[in-house]
């Protein structure tokens, strides 16, 4: 299948009748929201398209949805939101790998463990470690993760969020999903929840529909829309922006094989 660049949404929407939309990156970088994807979610509305706002977010929906409020966004879009925290919080609440966690993530995701303060502990008497993220005074240094969990390789890791960068604003930060590499490295077992990973898209698949999956993470959105054998449409000027920068529009599809990936449709930014 060769993949080909649109010049916005418009011109295949009518080919589907839901469409799965990445937050950080697609609709905004963290500190502000893109004018033209707003526009999008404004088109799709008007039609009566359904859409969910699926984000590797490790917090419970609802923390992402005040979060987008604060950001400006209207609460008429903010129907469908679904986080891969939300996932992971079931499981939390099932008990599925133990009662006692150790939570290796910075205080911002402490809405995930609401309600678990008396399941939470230390790394040498915890069932499990809940990685959300890293720290925030070791925000920089992967190798502090390394020697910090070395030990505890006997244990699984259960990881809220699967990307391993994100842009926030100008600046990269490293999310859960680079503790998890390190700890798989080390020999550790890890679970996933988010994209690509199944289950987060079983949470919002409705029968018969044709769904177009939007994203600009080729190891999530992508691989994860692949897996699912949904269509998707990349976004390049997101996370892997330098790996497209003066890229003749041939070689595109080139890229996207070293990830052992592919695409259906290409747009630098998402625009109705």
């Amino acid at each position: 299948m060769r993949s080909k660049f649109i010049d916005g949404l418009r011109t295949v929407q009518s080919k589907y009748d839901a469409f799965f939309i990445d937050l950080w990156g697609v609709v905004h970088n963290g500190v502000h929201l893109y004018e033209e994807a707003i526009n999008v979610l404004e088109n799709l509305n008007k039609l009566n398209k359904r859409f969910v706002l699926m984000s590797n977010a490790p917090r419970p929906s609802k923390s992402v949805k005040k979060y987008l409020i604060n950001l400006k966004m209207k609460k008429v879009f903010l129907k469908n939101i679904f986080t891969s925290g939300e996932a992971a919080l079931q499981t939390l609440k099932d008990n599925i790998y133990g009662e006692k966690f150790f939570h290796l993530g910075p205080n911002r995701d402490k809405d995930l463990t609401k309600g678990f303060e008396k399941n939470q502990t230390s790394l040498d008497k915890c069932d499990f470690i809940l990685c959300t993220g890293l720290f925030e005074d070791k925000e920089n240094s992967l190798v502090y993760y390394k020697d910090l969990l070395k030990k505890y390789t006997n244990l699984k890791m259960l990881c809220t969020n699967p990307d391993l960068i994100v842009h926030r604003g100008s600046k990269t930060e490293y999310c859960a999903g680079s503790i998890a590499s390190i700890f798989e490295k080390l020999g550790g077992k890890v679970v996933y929840f988010g994209k690509p990973y199944p289950e987060i898209y079983n949470f919002c698949i409705k029968k018969k529909e044709n769904i177009l999956v939007i994203g600009d993470n080729i190891r999530t959105d992508i691989k994860g829309a692949n897996q699912m054998n949904l269509d998707s449409l990349f976004i390049t000027g997101g996370i892997h922006k330098k790996e497209f920068i003066n890229l003749p529009d041939g070689d595109h599809d080139k890229v996207l094989s070293k990830y052992k990936t592919k695409t259906n449709f290409y747009q630098n930014e998402l625009i109705w």
